[in-house]
């Protein structure tokens, strides 16, 4: 007859193993959390690149209002720029218009400092290009931009 098991007999050669598992779930766990981190940074990465690019196209159509209720001096190329970042001097309707979509743009809460924006008009549409600062997004750029055709 082969010898009983005895309790204390089991338990000395168990001696250890539950702290080895605890220890390699802890390990598992951390990086699990690292995993889930990551994670969440980039998700925040991503939100804010989508908010930046929303605030981009309600700029464009920001201007846009401004240059339908200026819409002569639209069509006949009035509010057309060349890609800028520089605020216009305060003057005439048109540079106060332009100044301050520019300086709107450029509120660190919106699209930061280093927005600019470029618009091209011909007879009855206009081309508004918004461009600022992405690069910390994963595949963005620091020329990231929008671009909006319409009609005036």
């Amino acid at each position: 007859m082969k010898p009983s098991r005895t309790p204390a007999s089991f338990l000395r050669r168990q001696r250890g193993v539950g702290l080895v598992e605890v220890l390699i779930a802890v390990v598992v766990l951390a990086f699990g959390l690292l995993g889930i981190a990551a994670m969440q940074l980039t998700s925040l990465r991503n939100s804010q690149s989508a908010l930046e690019r929303s605030q981009a196209v309600a700029q464009t159509y920001a201007i846009l209002d401004a240059m339908r209720a200026n819409r002569q001096v639209a069509m006949i190329g009035g509010y057309n720029i060349n890609k800028t970042c520089t605020l216009p001097d305060p003057g005439n309707l048109v540079a106060n218009d332009l100044r301050h979509w520019l300086s709107t743009m450029q509120d660190p809460q919106i699209l930061g400092p280093s927005a600019c924006g470029q618009i091209t008009c011909g007879t009855a549409s206009c081309k508004i290009q918004v461009w600022w600062d992405n690069s910390r997004v994963k595949g963005g750029t620091a020329g990231d931009f929008v671009s909006t055709n319409t009609l005036l």
